[in-house]
């Protein structure tokens, strides 16, 4: 009889131990809010969460990589909206110069573009962080810079884009082009060119100038509407980015987190399953010792 009772107490113990493990286990997910908490828990699932967070960093990536692209294009398309401003204003000067008026008011109007020619200079250099926007992928030198012995305008950048990648199948190269940098140099050197003429105070060489300036208008023009399309792609694709990210994250959350009112409910299931066994063992155990005692 003895050895029967023991049997049991060994029995109702392994019970207890077992309730007491489930309950820590469910007591654990409840107050992290996620069902797995080890990989033993659900490997299959674990895998599945593992692939998804991976396809998240990836998707992280290619949102900073939007990010950046974003910047770049804004920035180009500031300096783009700087130059354009300028070359109205040189054509305004150039149709003016072009009529009569006294030496002083065309030498007048000659330092106005000079000022506009070092303004236009700026705008072309200028820099997302320390990379500069209109020099292709030499990002790190001025692409626009005067030559001392010409006095012209010379593009020191490449031809060459750096295409930034938006998602597996999509890239983008963010600013202007190789062929249109060297456009935007030909649009500086027109203005020198209508700078000199006004200086001069012939009006027949500031209506030399007037077809290379529209030339350059045209180039500005045709530039933003490029950069502009450009900031429009960029913006779909981090519009696309955010759904995946969402999706991304309801899934992850599918796979790893908890019904909590069902869990509540089941640990409440547990405590009191686990009361009664504690009582249970108690009781078969006095009565084992009972048993010892006759």
């Amino acid at each position: 009889m003895r050895i029967a009772s023991n049997t049991a107490s060994e029995v109702m113990l392994r019970q207890i131990q077992q309730l007491s493990a489930n309950q820590s286990k469910l007591q654990q997910q409840v107050g992290s809010g996620r069902r797995i908490t080890n990989p033993e828990d659900d490997p299959a699932a674990v895998g599945r969460v593992l692939t998804l967070q991976s396809e998240q960093r990836r998707l992280a990536q290619y949102e900073a990589n939007a990010n950046r692209a974003l910047t770049l294009s804004q920035t180009a398309y500031s300096g783009l909206k700087g130059l354009k401003q300028i070359s109205d204003r040189a054509n305004e000067l150039a149709t003016l110069g072009t009529g009569a008026m006294s030496s002083d008011q065309m030498n007048a109007y000659a330092i106005e573009v000079s000022q506009m020619v070092e303004q236009a200079l700026q705008h072309a250099n200028s820099q997302s962080g320390n990379d500069y926007v209109f020099a292709g992928t030499d990002v790190s030198n001025k692409p626009f810079e005067i030559n001392t012995t010409t006095g012209l305008v010379e593009y020191g950048g490449n031809s060459d884009g750096a295409p930034i990648q938006l998602s597996e199948a999509t890239t983008v190269v963010a600013t202007t082009s190789g062929s249109t940098n060297e456009d935007i140099a030909d649009m500086l050197n027109a203005l020198i060119s209508l700078r000199d003429a006004l200086a001069s105070g012939d009006p027949d060489q500031v209506r030399a100038t007037q077809p290379a300036l529209q030339v350059g208008e045209n180039t500005v023009i045709g530039a933003m509407a490029d950069v502009g399309g450009i900031q429009t792609r960029i913006e779909a694709a981090k519009s696309q980015q955010a759904d995946g990210a969402t999706n991304l994250e309801s899934r992850v959350s599918d796979e790893s987190s908890l019904d909590l009112p069902t869990a509540i409910v089941k640990l409440t299931q547990l405590q009191t399953a686990y009361e009664a066994a504690l009582a249970s063992t108690t009781k078969v155990m006095n009565l084992s010792l009972l048993d010892y005692i006759r």
